[in-house]
């Protein structure tokens, strides 16, 4: 007992008045809803009100019906070229080698590696287009699977954003701002709508393992921001100890982690007592958390139960824990568990040269398992509920980069158009929405911004994405920041 004794004497100093002025009313408003509420029980909300400064639980309800309950998200890092997948552009191959018009152009801004080109040799695709499902939308030959099910998908193909290179598009994307330190996507969800199982946490993420690729991915895509930390990304990894730390230490069994665990509560409680600040719960939330996912999280993760067929359909990667096939067999597992934000990450798509044969790799990786997940969760009733995005940050550029030939080209990043595709809960079937223009380098219709598509997902998933709000340093954040509409002619 001397190290608990020892824990119990570690305690901060006296507050002084004017601290425990500034504080007393929101310490004693967490300790209140804590009281009535519970540690898992979430706070019905009114659409509409204000979130206070540091308000301590989730605010649990969604502001209207929702047509999706959850989202799994496979992010494409790198910025996939729509050129090559999904926006067929036969004018490139009937001007391939020529000079970009500056008409078209119009003087955009270009990435330091493209600037300097004497010229822009525009690069028709190397791959065939085709004609797929009831509306003969076309789709690349590099997609085989995913021309399967594009009679259940909307192609969004007038994507574009306002960063041009990876980390501040991507970081734009997870949490509206091409800085680092706002709260991410799923940890939003996370904060507005609570948990619906509470041995998971709300919002897991899953990396593809041994994709590197040229650009790293950050804590920051999942971090909680500014919000209580109860909302951050829990990052799933492959193999034995899929959280780190998560397993009790070598002499330690379940019974003394909850003894433990009891009277650091104690401990906690008068430590909250004292200052007043509701991180303490919040940690002693994320300590209790873990000790139920001791549980949870390896019956979830365990795929070896899994029949012959679901392998067959999601591809034999699927049986390598840490592949991109295997991680979405896990998300689907992951939304059976009632965990809301599913965030997968897969490397490897920036092409600035080689492109014909590296994204043929990559779209082989890719194709089998993501339209699996479709075909799984239909059969098993779940894609009603359940909302699946498959996209970059950014698009690629109707030119080459670098050296032109008929074998091999590169293309730089492209920030005015992209494609990106949903399916699901909410949204239509068999559905292209925008178009760009005949070099697939101008959005000429229906534009999409990054926070119009965030708002739109929100929407979805019941939440007004000008109500969600948290007050941070006398400021009032969102996720759209002060930006985006929701884009009703993608919804049924």
């Amino acid at each position: 007992m001397s190290l608990y004794k020892e824990l119990e004497n570690h305690v901060h100093e006296q507050l002084s008045r004017r601290n425990f002025l500034s504080k007393t009313s929101l310490g004693l408003g967490a300790a209140a809803m804590s009281s009535l509420l519970g540690a898992d029980q979430s706070l019905a909300n009114k659409a509409g009100q204000a979130v206070p400064e540091g308000a301590s639980l989730p605010l649990g309800h969604p502001h209207f019906t929702p047509k999706a309950k959850r989202v799994i998200y496979l992010f494409q890092s790198g910025a996939p070229s729509q050129l090559e997948l999904f926006d067929y552009k036969p004018k490139l191959e009937a001007m391939w080698g020529e000079d970009l018009p500056e008409s078209v152009r119009k003087g955009q801004r270009l990435t330091g590696m493209t600037a300097g080109q004497s010229s822009f040799p525009l690069a028709a695709s190397r791959y065939k287009f085709n004609r797929y499902g009831e509306h003969d939308m076309m789709i690349s030959e590099l997609m085989p699977y995913t021309s399967g099910i594009v009679n259940d998908v909307t192609f969004i193909r007038s994507m574009y954003t306002e960063a041009i290179n990876h980390d501040p598009a991507v970081t734009f994307f997870q949490t509206g701002s091409q800085q680092g330190g706002r709260p991410s996507w799923g940890s939003w969800i996370s904060y507005g709508l609570g948990s619906d199982n509470k041995n998971m946490p709300s919002f897991v993420v899953l990396l593809s393992k041994g994709r590197a690729g040229d650009q790293p991915l950050y804590a920051k895509l999942w971090s909680n921001g500014f919000l209580p930390s109860v909302h951050q990304g829990v990052v799933f990894r492959s193999g034995p100890d899929p959280v780190f730390y998560l397993n009790n230490p070598e002499g330690i069994d379940r019974g003394s982690r909850r003894r433990m665990l009891n009277t650091l509560a104690k401990l906690q409680q008068r430590q909250f007592e004292k200052i007043l600040d509701p991180e303490i719960n919040y940690r002693m939330s994320q300590y209790e958390m873990a000790y139920r996912m001791q549980t949870a999280v390896p019956e979830t993760m365990d795929i070896s139960k899994e029949p012959e067929y679901i392998f067959d359909l999601y591809g034999e990667e699927s049986r390598k824990p840490g592949t991109f096939a295997a991680n979405c067999l896990l998300a689907r597992k992951l939304i059976e568990k009632d965990v809301k934000f599913v965030q997968l990450y897969h490397q490897g798509w920036d092409q600035h040269g080689n492109l014909p044969n590296d994204i043929k790799t990559m779209a082989k990786s890719v194709d089998q398992a993501s339209a699996a997940l479709i075909t799984d969760l239909k059969q098993r009733g779940l894609l009603d509920e359940t909302l699946v995005i498959w996209g970059g940050e950014f698009g690629r550029g109707a030119y080459s980069q670098g050296k032109l030939t008929r074998d091999n080209y590169g293309r730089d990043h492209h920030p005015r158009s992209f494609t990106i595709w949903m399916a699901g809960a909410g949204v239509k079937k068999g559905f292209v929405y925008g178009e760009t223009d005949e070099f697939g380098y101008n959005v000429v219709k229906d534009p999409v911004h990054v926070h119009d598509f965030q708002a739109t997902v929100m929407h979805l998933l019941g939440v007004d994405h000008e109500q969600l709000i948290f007050k941070h340093q006398g400021r009032r954040y969102r996720l759209t920041d002060v930006h985006g509409k929701v884009v009703k002619p993608l919804l049924v």
